[in-house]
This record gives structure tokens, sequence and C-alpha cells, in this order.
């Protein structure tokens, strides 16, 4: 499971013109699920995702976590962070789930994240979805998760 995190003001998705899901300040979470990827994939990435000390303190060092802050998390599936374009132009998608395996397993992130008292908002997974987002320092971070652990 690999997963862009960003530090945001704010984040939505819009899809055909409804915004589904939206947050104030917290965390944008881009979700890729591979195809060897498991349940307890989704909960390593949820339980990092939730304890990653990427707020500022009152000293402005990154000390605080989104669950200090009481932040939220907008959750957005995105199969393209499995692309490869190792050989030619055009990415080969390969390495990513197929739908009815990864939808389950975005889902399961985001119900994880929520399980700890944070607010989650999600986008609408396989739509074409309009993403906005205002960085916030800009912090972000790359996870890559697998075998239940983050490596």
């Amino acid at each position: 499971m690999r997963a862009v995190v960003q530090r945001v003001a704010e984040a939505s998705v819009v899809v055909a013109g409804e915004t589904v899901g939206a947050i104030g300040a917290g965390l944008l979470v881009l979700v890729g699920v591979h195809h060897d990827d498991t349940a307890a994939d989704a909960e390593a990435l949820a339980a990092k995702v939730v304890s990653l000390r990427i707020f500022q303190d009152d000293e402005g060092k990154m000390n605080r976590s989104v669950v200090d802050t009481w932040g939220g998390v907008l959750v957005v599936s995105q199969f393209t962070l499995y692309g490869s374009v190792r050989r030619g132009r055009r990415p080969s998608f390969t390495a990513a789930a197929l739908p009815e395996s990864a939808a389950p397993l975005v889902e399961r992130v985001a119900q994880e994240i929520a399980a700890t008292g944070v607010p989650v908002a999600s986008g609408r997974f396989g739509a074409m979805m309009n993403v906005a987002l205002v960085n916030d320092g800009p912090v972000t971070l790359v996870l890559e998760v697998a075998g239940g652990r983050v490596l």
C-alpha cells in the first residue's frame, strides 16, 4: 500500500459537480493499493497516518499529530500511485490492485482512522474526481506499507 500524505489547511473532493468529501485543517491522504495488499496493510497505514507528528506545536516544531490538533483526514483512492513508467511513455498499472479488492482496503483505511475519533471524509472510489487542496507548509510525505508494516 502506498500513500501520499499532505498537511492541508483545507481539502475537498468533487464528483460530477457535487462535493462528496471535504475537511478543514488536517491531512489529505491519497491511497494506492497494490495487488498483494491486505487488511493488515490498511490498518498499519491508518495507524501511521493518525500518529504522524507533522503539525506544529506552540514552539513551531512539528510535534503534534492530527489527533492532537483535532484535524480531519480526507482519504482519496489513487490507483495511479502504482503506475510504472519504466518502459515507454504510457504508464502501466499492473501492480495496482483490481477495484474489487482495492475498494474495501481504501475503505478500511478510512474506517480505521475514524475509529480513532478523527473526522474522516472520503472521495468516491473509481469516480473521476476533482481534488482541491490548500497545502500547509507544504508538508508532503510518501508512505509505503507491506506485510502489515510501514517500510
